[in-house]
């Protein structure tokens, strides 16, 4: 779209000339030709380095964008974005080119598999399982029964994913009106999956709204997990059954999440962390450790609590 016409769209103030926008992306990874946002003023920072053609914003803050940015005013820069979004949301519809199957793999006849995706050698993919459009999947991968997974992902070699485990679903993102109304924000991303990576059943792997969703190198996921849009899981962490992440969390190598453990958007946890059962996580964490509870604490701390509520309790 051109940019006068998303400012028309959107209600914002007449922009001249004709600036072309392909995309939409973050301050951070926006390139020239895609258009940004800023909704938390906690991103501020990233307003100066954009390399965004145009920036969605509140008035208050356009004169902190680099010379040459335009700013497009908005008091809810969040709908804004959302209802832009449809616009540039990837067509479900096949690409033209058939799918390429590895030298032998084995692609049971029930599995489907979109034009425009690619199989890598010497893979199993089992009834039921659907591969989108543009996906590639590497070698030696073993998708079990009803595996979905969504356009665009990638999936490194000897990746294992069992029965009913959905990669790539959209995120759960939406715009709220003054009226209490949903309005969605399409995403537009995808799910890397790099090598060595096992997936339990029924698991989710969402899509980014920008950008991408990824498991690194050697981690292990167990049945029944949740990982929200644009996450990031660290080498090698263990994710227990249950456990949950949401959007934009980002693990350190070697995390281990006890079973119905769970954390807040938008945090960090360091490597080589350990979350016991049913832990809650609501701030980054920055020292590696043990922890447990909620609200959070070492775990240490919380078996003498835990000790010192039992003995009131007996009395």
């Amino acid at each position: 779209m051109k940019l006068y016409e998303i400012a028309a769209f959107l209600g914002c103030k007449e922009i001249e000339g004709s600036i072309e926008i392909s995309g939409l992306n973050t301050l951070r990874e926006a390139v020239e030709g895609q258009i940004s946002f800023l909704s938390d003023s906690k991103y501020e920072k990233e307003l100066s380095e954009t390399r965004a053609s145009a920036v969605i914003l509140p008035l208050s803050k356009s004169h902190l964008l680099p010379e040459g940015v335009v700013a497009l005013e908005s008091d809810e820069p969040y709908m804004s974005i959302a209802l832009l979004s449809k616009y540039f949301a990837k067509p479900i519809r096949s690409s033209e080119i058939p799918p390429i199957i590895g030298e032998e793999s084995v692609v049971y006849p029930s599995a489907h598999i979109e034009n425009g995706a690619r199989v890598g050698a010497h893979c199993t993919i089992m009834s039921g399982v659907y591969i989108g459009a543009e996906t590639v999947i590497g070698d030696n991968v073993i998708l079990y029964p009803n595996v979905t997974i969504y356009r665009d992902c990638i999936i490194g070699d000897r990746v294992m994913i069992h029965a009913g485990t959905v990669i790539g679903s959209d995120g759960f993102g939406y715009a709220h009106t003054k009226m209490g109304e949903h309005i969605k924000l399409y995403q537009n991303g995808n799910v890397v999956i790099e090598d060595d990576v096992e997936i339990g059943a029924n698991t989710t792997v969402d899509c980014a709204v920008f950008g991408s969703t990824i498991i690194k190198q050697g981690s292990k996921i167990d049945n029944l997990v949740q990982i929200g849009h644009n996450c990031v899981v660290g080498e090698h962490s263990i994710l227990v059954s249950q456990s949950g992440l949401a959007g934009s969390t980002t693990l350190g190598r070697n995390v281990v999440m006890g079973g119905q453990s769970a954390t807040a958007g938008h945090l960090s946890i360091a490597p080589f962390t350990t979350l016991a059962a049913r832990s809650g996580v609501t701030k980054s964490i920055t020292n590696k450790g043990v922890y447990s509870g909620f609200p959070l604490m070492e775990h240490k701390l919380w078996l003498k609590m835990q000790a010192k509520l039992a003995k009131i309790v007996e009395h």
